[in-house]
C-alpha cells in the first residue's frame, strides 16, 4: 500500500461530494431498451466523461431502463450532465435557405467561407483540412418577411441539390430550376419554415424533431447571440463517419479553440463530393450545415472541393465548448435517447459530516463488541481484539488498494457493511473459543483442547461464512449502485474473517496455550476449569496384567 502511493480509500460520492444522475432511456429512436443498447450506451457514456478528465466517475446500468451516472467532486458537474445524455447525431446537410428570427429578423445575415485544397503546405489557408468558420462578415441575404421566406424556400427545394440524400448534388440547380407547383410535403415543409421562430426555445425543441436522414428539413443555429432558421436539404454525411475528432487550439492564425475532424474512406469521398458541388451555388446554396442532434451548430460557405479526409469547425469557441464537442464527435451517438429523472449533488461539506458519523457509529460498535469479549472472555479476549486489528488493518490496505485497481470507492453502505463485518468476524472468534471451553468442561488440559476444538469449529465457521458469502454474492449480482458496495465490503469482510481465523487466531491461540498463564487455567484467563464446571481430568488407568494360570 505504501510502496503503491495509495494509502487512503478512494471515497464515494455520498462521502466525498458529488453529482448522481439517474438517466431513464427511451426507446423513440427505433432502437429497442435491451441489454446490448443499455451497456453499450454505458461504454459511451463512460468515455464521453473521461473525455471531461473525469477518471473517477461511476457509470452504470440500474434495472432494465435506468443508468446512474456518479460524478466526483471537482468536476463540471453541468458540463458532465450536459454530455452524458446527448444523443449526438451528428449531420452535414447542405442549406437551401436562412433567415434570421425575432427582434434579428430585419437584420442582414451573416456569411461564413470556407476554404481548402489537397496540398500539404503548413499554412493555414493551404492545408488539407477544411476550415468552417461560424458567420462573422455581413452580405446581402432574402428579406425576412414570410411572403419572401416563403418563396425562396419554394424556390430552395425545388433546387435541392441532394433531393435522393446522396453525396452527389446537382451543380446546375439553382432557385428557378423549376416553375411547378410544389408537392404536398414540400409545401408543409415550407409553411414549417416561414412559421419557424428559432428566437423561442418551444420552437427550437421541436425543429427537425423525427426527421429522417434521408429527408429535408428545418433547424435553429445561433450565431453572435442571434437565432437564425434554416431549410436543409438531405444528409450528406454522418456523424457516424467521423473517424476521430480533436479540441486544438489555433496559434498561427489566432483563429482560437478550432476542432478538427477526420473522415473514413466513405466519408472522405462524400464530404469531398458534396463540398465540390456546393461551391457552385450561389449563397447561401453554398453553405453546408453541420447539425447536431437538431441545432445548426456551424454554416460554412464553400469555396472549393475539400479533400484530404479532414475538416476544422471553427468560430468563437472556449475551450470548453470544443473540448465538449469534439467529446460527442469522437465517441458517437447513443443507440437510445434519455430522460433524466433524478440529480443529487452532495457537497463535500455534508460528505465529510457522513463519513464522520459513519466511522463514529463503526467506533461504537467496535467498542461495544469488545466491552462484550472482555467482559465474559477475560484474558482470552486478547486474542479476539487482536484478531480484530489484523481484520481492520487488511480490509483497510485492501479498501485503499482496491480503489486505483477496480475502481472501488468507498460510500456509506460500504461502512455499513464493514459495521456489520465487525459481529461475523468476531463470531467466528466466539465459535472457536467456544469449542475449547466445550473440551476443558470435559476435562482435557488446554493444550490438546485447542487441538481437539479446531476441526468442529472449523467446519462451523467455514460454513457460517460461506452462509454469509453466498448472501454477500446474491446481493451484489442482483442489486446495482450504492447496495453493491454494502454487498462488496460484506463479501470482502467475510473472505478475509476465514484467512484472519485460520492464520492468525489458530495459530495465536496455539502459542499461547504454552503460557502458564493460560495453561494453568488462571481464573483471568478465561479458561479457568473451575468456572467452566468442568469434570475431573481424564486420567488413564494401567491394565491389571493378566494371572498366568498353573496347574496343581
Amino acid at each position: 500500500m505504501f510502496l503503491s502511493g495509495h494509502t487512503t480509500p478512494r471515497l464515494g460520492i455520498d462521502l466525498a461530494g458529488g453529482t448522481s444522475i439517474t438517466l431513464e432511456a427511451k426507446a423513440d429512436q427505433g432502437s429497442a431498451i435491451n441489454s446490448a443498447n443499455m451497456n453499450t450506451a454505458v461504454e459511451i457514456m463512460n468515455r464521453r466523461v473521461n473525455g471531461l478528465g473525469v477518471s473517477e466517475a461511476e457509470v452504470q446500468t440500474q434495472g432494465k431502463k435506468n443508468i446512474i451516472v456518479n460524478i466526483p467532486k471537482g468536476t463540471n458537474s453541468k458540463e458532465a450532465r450536459d454530455q452524458v445524455g446527448t444523443t449526438a447525431k451528428l449531420y452535414f446537410r447542405p442549406v437551401l435557405a436562412q433567415d434570421a428570427t425575432g427582434a434579428a429578423a430585419a437584420t442582414p445575415s451573416p456569411s461564413a467561407s470556407a476554404s481548402g485544397s489537397s496540398s500539404a503546405s503548413p499554412s493555414p489557408s493551404t492545408s488539407e483540412s477544411a476550415t468552417t468558420g461560424e458567420k462573422a462578415t455581413s452580405s446581402s441575404s432574402p428579406s425576412a418577411s414570410a411572403t419572401t421566406q416563403g418563396r425562396a424556400a419554394s424556390d430552395a427545394l425545388k433546387a435541392d441539390p441532394t433531393p435522393s440524400g446522396s453525396a452527389s448534388p446537382s451543380a446546375s440547380a439553382s432557385p428557378s430550376a423549376s416553375a411547378s407547383a410544389p408537392t404536398a410535403a414540400e409545401a408543409k415543409l415550407q409553411a414549417a419554415y416561414t412559421a419557424l421562430d428559432c428566437s423561442k426555445q418551444t420552437q427550437r425543441n421541436k425543429a427537425g424533431e423525427g426527421v429522417k436522414p434521408e429527408d429535408p428539413t428545418v433547424g435553429c443555429g445561433e450565431i453572435q447571440g442571434v437565432w437564425y432558421k434554416y431549410l436543409l436539404g438531405p444528409a450528406a454525411v454522418a456523424g457516424t463517419e467521423v473517424d476521430e475528432a480533436k479540441a486544438v487550439y489555433d496559434t498561427q492564425t489566432a483563429a482560437g479553440w478550432q476542432v478538427t475532424m477526420d473522415f473514413n474512406k466513405s466519408g472522405a469521398k462524400k464530404f469531398a463530393d458534396i463540398t465540390g458541388q456546393l461551391a457552385q451555388n450561389t449563397q447561401p446554396q453554398n453553405e453546408f450545415g453541420i447539425v447536431l442532434d437538431g441545432e445548426v451548430v456551424s454554416s460554412p460557405t464553400v469555396s472549393q472541393s475539400i479533400t484530404g479526409g479532414q475538416a476544422q469547425i471553427s468560430g468563437s469557441f472556449t475551450q470548453e465548448e470544443a473540448q465538449s464537442l469534439a467529446n460527442m464527435l469522437s465517441y458517437g451517438a447513443l443507440p437510445l435517447s434519455f430522460k433524466e429523472q433524478n440529480v443529487t449533488t452532495v457537497t463535500a461539506a455534508l460528505g465529510t459530516d457522513q463519513l464522520h458519523a459513519g466511522l463514529f457509529a463503526g467506533a461504537i460498535g467496535l467498542a461495544l463488541v469488545i466491552l462484550y469479549l472482555v467482559f465474559y472472555y477475560r484474558g482470552l479476549s486478547l486474542v479476539a481484539i487482536a484478531s480484530l486489528l489484523v481484520s481492520g488493518t487488511l480490509t483497510y490496505v485492501l479498501m485503499a488498494l482496491l480503489g486505483p485497481a477496480i475502481g472501488f470507492a468507498l460510500n456509506l453502505p460500504a461502512v455499513c457493511g464493514a459495521i456489520v463485518a465487525i459481529g461475523i468476524t468476531a463470531d467466528s472468534f466466539i465459535v472457536y473459543f467456544e469449542r475449547i471451553r466445550d473440551e476443558i468442561r470435559e476435562g482435557r488440559s488446554l493444550r490438546p483442547a485447542v487441538e481437539r476444538a479446531w476441526p468442529r469449529a472449523r467446519r462451523t465457521i467455514l460454513v457460517s461464512d460461506f452462509v454469509s458469502f453466498l448472501a454477500a454474492a446474491v446481493l451484489f449480482i442482483v442489486t446495482v449502485g450504492k447496495v453493491q458496495g454494502f454487498a462488496f465490503t460484506l463479501g470482502l469482510t467475510t473472505v478475509l474473517d476465514v484467512v484472519v481465523v485460520f492464520f492468525f487466531t489458530k495459530p495465536l491461540m496455539t502459542l499461547l496455550a504454552r503460557r502458564p498463564f493460560f495453561a494453568s487455567g488462571n481464573k483471568w484467563s478465561g479458561l479457568d476449569p473451575k468456572s467452566l464446571g468442568a469434570k475431573a481430568p481424564l486420567r488413564r488407568t494401567r491394565r491389571p496384567a493378566p494371572v498366568e494360570t498353573k496347574e496343581a
